[in-house]
């Protein structure tokens, strides 16, 4: 049998860095179990397997810390590099 298990971050912009949402979502098997969405600012369990580490990560402070920080460190910043070579090409 395979397991498959991934995560994948997005960044939401709203009108250019005025307001930025970062999504984290993770998925075993397919399935989205846990998400992490920095307009909540804590994970949020989608399945019934994803409560458990949700209530776990939740009780981390260290990773809940991060993860608002990402929102400028990851999201902000990759908006800031991207944006001359994706603003304005035709």
């Amino acid at each position: 049998e395979v397991f498959q298990q991934s995560s994948k971050a997005v960044c939401h912009y709203f009108n250019g860095t005025e307001r930025v949402r970062l999504l984290e979502k993770h998925i075993y098997n397919r399935q989205l179990y846990v998400h992490y969405d920095s307009d909540v600012g804590y994970f949020v369990a989608d399945s019934p397997m994803g409560e458990s580490t949700a209530r776990y990560w939740n009780s981390q402070p260290e990773m809940l810390e991060y993860r608002r920080s990402a929102v400028d460190t990851y999201c902000r910043h990759n908006y800031e590099v991207s944006t001359p070579f994706l603003v304005g090409r035709q």
